[in-house]
């Protein structure tokens, strides 16, 4: 037995309608903002991760992923166009990036009864080349179908998702399979937001650092993707991504997205990139408390904390016409940590395979409400993964080694000193932004960490680094123990991965 694409049949097919036509589909259940633009209720408000499978057929799974038999999936996908046969669905064509080395067809079918989620969808992507051609990736898509399930086969490139209206389920259907497709050919997908800082060095003259920014939802990857660091012409920050990036061996990093889905809770003015674009009449906000005269609440979370916004491209402050990185020389893991993680710490390449490897951050709502703000862990904070996980800290290991003008950071943009012996202290958007700045210019001086092994701050311009020194906030027994619980944690982690090569796992179990 195996399983392979079936065609979609409809009792009525509306083929790439425009997005005016999609927006008249969408019209129930939109409710109008003051500046103009839509915004919609859905029944899901956050990712179905328990209910997300991959087809058990030819790859191997990973530790952290679930499998779906080949009956059971071929059962389901039957049952799913049968149904489809006797609905009106759009078919929607897009493509995911530019780069004539990466630029993959997508097509998705929904029913045309949660238009609203293709209206977002096609601001997401480019247009379609070749739109009557087969399709690299496909999803099909039914929200109302009566059992939320989400599988994938990636052999075949195919995503059913069943059960829910979460728009950002439609969004990493694709994602998740052009990931899995870099990997095979040689290259690693990450979940990673992508800009240039073009900084002046100490010299006078500029020069452009290529930055990649890993982070799990809600741990501040998109702020400060979309920051502007407060530079003034002739520096500036120029964005590129917001959430996946495609490397090649080589370190050149390949755009997908032509829109940017953003986390919307607190957004104001502090944030003016994001909150400029937010105002555009063409945003789609999502599950966000829209009052009776049309004002937005971003404050609000009676819908849930996990409030969304899709803003086009051409609205953000700071884009230019590339998508694409020529290197990434700069490549920042962010975590949030609340005791003892320093603002920002150096990593050579076993560390940062490592660091890659463990992941760690806070749970967020757009994970798992129920455990949002408790540790998590997530390889490459990555929650899309396809096949062995450790795989892909080795091919980090060795795009790293081969690639030495390639830099690794981790960012803490949790707290520090929490629970200690004086008020500890948050490690402000303005902090991290500082750090981001220097670590371009090369201006931060650095001392090993005793216990980690890594590099720490022992100077950055414009920040007192003597409230940044977790060793001040406790004593040094506490410290110390401290030290060792998280240290043993992260063995256990990275043990749980066979084929991770060993001497990534040593530089935890034994930093030097």
């Amino acid at each position: 037995m195996n399983f392979s694409r079936r065609p979609v049949e409809a009792a009525k097919m509306i083929i790439n309608p425009s997005h005016e036509e999609l927006k008249i589909l969408a019209q129930e259940g939109n409710k109008t903002t003051i500046y103009n633009s839509a915004s919609f209720i859905s029944s899901v408000r956050n990712r179905s991760a328990k209910k997300t499978y991959i087809v058990e057929d030819g790859v191997p799974l990973g530790v952290d992923q679930q499998g779906i038999s080949i009956a059971e999936a071929n059962r389901i996908a039957d049952e799913v166009h049968e149904y489809l046969k006797q609905q009106e669905v759009i078919r929607l064509d897009r493509r995911m990036g530019l780069h004539p080395d990466f630029s993959l067809h997508c097509r998705l079918f929904i029913t045309t009864r949660f238009a609203r989620i293709p209206l977002k969808w096609n601001i997401m992507l480019f247009p379609s080349v070749e739109p009557e051609a087969e399709p690299d990736l496909l999803s099909i898509y039914v929200p109302e179908w009566p059992e939320r399930v989400i599988f994938c086969h990636p052999l075949s490139y195919t995503t059913y998702i069943l059960g829910t209206d979460y728009f950002g389920e439609a969004k990493k259907s694709f994602l998740r399979m052009a990931m899995f497709r870099t990997k095979t050919e040689g290259g690693l997908g990450f979940h990673a937001g992508s800009k240039v800082l073009r900084i002046k060095l100490p010299g006078g003259e500029l020069k452009d650092a290529g930055f990649l920014l890993f982070g799990l939802s809600g741990t501040g990857k998109t702020t400060l993707t979309m920051h502007d660091h407060n530079l003034t012409p002739p520096e500036q920050a120029i964005i590129r991504q917001d959430d996946v990036v495609m490397m090649n061996p080589q370190g050149y990093c390949y755009g997908t997205e032509n829109g940017f889905y953003i986390k919307t809770e607190g957004l104001d003015e502090s944030q003016k990139v994001l909150y400029h674009a937010a105002q555009s009449p063409e945003a789609i906000f999502e599950n966000v408390k829209v009052n009776d005269d049309g004002s937005i609440d971003f404050n609000n979370t009676e819908l849930t904390s996990n409030g969304r916004g899709v803003i086009r491209r051409e609205d953000v402050l700071g884009v230019d016409s590339n998508i694409d990185l020529d290197k990434a020389h700069r490549m920042i893991f962010i975590t949030r940590h609340d005791k003892m993680v320093p603002p920002v710490a150096k990593l050579n390449p076993h560390q940062a395979a490592a660091f890659f490897m463990l992941g760690e951050s806070v749970e967020t709502s757009a994970g798992d409400p129920t455990k949002a703000g408790q540790s998590k862990r997530e390889v490459g904070t990555n929650p899309f993964i396809v096949g062995l996980e450790g795989e892909e800290g080795n091919r980090l290991l060795e795009i790293l080694e081969a690639n030495p003008d390639m830099e690794c950071y981790l960012l803490n943009t949790g707290s520090i000193g929490m629970g200690g012996n004086r008020p500890g202290v948050k490690i402000s958007i303005h902090a991290s932004t500082t750090i981001l700045k220097y670590i371009a210019t090369g201006e931060i001086k650095w001392q090993t960490d005793p216990d980690w092994g890594y590099q720490i701050p022992e100077h950055i311009p414009e920040l007192d680094m003597t409230v940044y020194d977790p060793r001040s906030y406790y004593t040094k027994e506490e410290y110390l123990s401290m030290v060792q619980q998280l240290r043993e944690e992260r063995i256990r982690w990275l043990d749980k991965y066979p084929e991770l090569k060993l001497e990534i796992k040593n530089t935890i179990k034994q930093p030097k």
